[in-house]
């Protein structure tokens, strides 16, 4: 049975892209399902798939996943020749622990930096709180790297699920021209780069639906 993944709109939704470019990246077959998040019975259509009303979802079988690090926990279960997780158990480990570190932390960046594909580069001012995060999130990101990334661009070498979970922090680094040292831009580049990012924001450019809470400059709505 083919796995279906439901995520919302490819411009704002950071926790859709998460699984989405573990899954199109690493080979994991599946097809998806877009409910925009602004649709009017949003909640409806995904309460009905899922018990907490959000995206994204996994549907396998009688399987129901939620939650972006769940689905990503599944996925390592169900495809384990795909390399989710690093093989090595000290790297798999540390990847394990960066990636719930993304998933419960870093409020915020996240609060003040939404994510946003269509937004031209441009810089804004941010509190203290938030460049703390970044220095924490890219002093992280040189940790990995240094100690597990030298066969390849990515946090362990090769893509994987850790770097699944950070992408959209690269996409925010990006968007707001946040400055941060060459190892954390040459990564952030990496992210960019990838094909199936690539994919993920052409399409994110195609859609038109309009999220107040996500553009900065509203009610202005500045695209590339």
């Amino acid at each position: 049975m083919v796995l279906r993944l439901i995520i919302g709109n490819k411009n704002y939704s950071s926790w859709s892209l998460r699984p989405w470019l573990a899954m199109t990246a690493l080979g994991i077959p599946f097809e998806e399902e877009l409910v925009p998040l602004d649709a009017p019975d949003f909640k409806e259509r995904i309460r009905a798939r899922s018990p907490a009303g959000k995206v994204p979802v996994l549907l396998d079988g009688e399987a129901v996943v939620w939650e972006s690090s769940a689905i990503l926990e599944h996925l390592a279960e169900r495809f384990p020749e795909k390399g989710v997780w690093p093989s090595d158990p000290v790297a798999r480990a540390h990847a394990r622990s960066l990636a719930t570190e993304m998933h419960n932390g870093f409020g915020a960046l996240r609060s003040v930096a939404p994510m946003n594909l269509w937004r031209p580069v441009e810089a804004r001012s941010f509190p203290q709180e938030a460049l703390q995060d970044v220095r924490r999130i890219t002093r992280r990101w040189g940790e990995a790297r240094a100690r597990f990334g030298s066969s390849g661009d990515f946090l362990f070498g090769a893509f994987c699920a850790a770097d699944a979970m950070y992408a959209p922090v690269a996409t925010r680094l990006r968007t707001y021209a946040i400055e941060v040292d060459p190892v954390a831009a040459a990564y952030v580049e990496a992210i960019h780069a990838h094909p199936a990012f690539v994919a993920w924001k052409e399409a994110a450019l195609k859609e038109t639906g309009e999220l107040a809470e996500d553009e900065v400059d509203w009610p202005v709505v500045k695209r590339v």
